[in-house]
């Protein structure tokens, strides 16, 4: 088994976290996404949308997507549950997971990609109106946030799961896209301290 990874990129950032949280360790194939070494044969051949990760089984299985590689090593290593517990517990991180998927990883990759130089050769065409679009829709998704994290410690509940290491890669990714963090989301901000303070979160 191994797993190609694309360092500090987000979604292999996310595997990696989840992998530290459960504790478990996979030979790691680096991959320089800078040098666009994601496109080349040994990525290409494996997964033909030349994304990262991609993880690769001992018969030669091929998984790429971030969160059905975790999917993969909840099922094979249940504890501790980052997908929820019980048929409700599995619902609310599935809706969550999907929640800061969709209304905040997103908007903050597409504000990167189609406003930093250098993804001028990724991200073709390249749209600067469209990533500054996106700036607001991102804003106003952490203050919804912040009003649920009023009541809980977790994006999904009591319990840590993947809907929060979906968060903590967006809300650290907010940086390069040249988003700020509002100072009035004193919620999402206690929550974020939290849990960038894991040890998980420097994998």
């Amino acid at each position: 088994m191994k797993l190609f990874d694309g360092g500090r990129a987000p979604n292999p950032r996310r595997v990696r976290v989840f992998l530290a949280e459960k504790g478990i360790e996979v030979p790691l194939v680096p991959v320089d996404m800078g040098a666009l070494e994601h496109r080349q044969e040994a990525v290409s051949s494996r997964n033909p949308l030349r994304r990262l990760p991609v993880l690769e089984l001992d018969d030669g299985t091929v998984l790429t997507e971030s969160v059905a590689i975790c999917r993969y090593f909840e099922e094979l290593h249940p504890e501790p549950a980052l997908f929820g517990q019980g048929a409700l517990g599995k619902a609310l991180v599935e809706m969550w997971q999907r929640r800061m998927e969709l209304n905040l990883m997103f908007p903050v990759s597409q504000a990167f990609r189609h406003i930093h130089p250098a993804m001028k050769e990724w991200e073709v065409p390249q749209i600067p109106e469209w990533g500054e679009a996106n700036k607001p829709k991102a804003v106003e998704f952490l203050h919804l946030l912040d009003s649920e994290l009023a009541g809980r410690e977790f994006v999904a509940g009591d319990a840590y799961s993947i809907a929060d290491i979906t968060g903590l890669i967006a809300v650290d990714f907010m940086k390069p896209a040249r988003i700020q963090m509002p100072e009035e989301c004193t919620n999402v901000r206690r929550w974020y301290q939290a849990v960038s303070s894991r040890p998980s979160a420097s994998a």
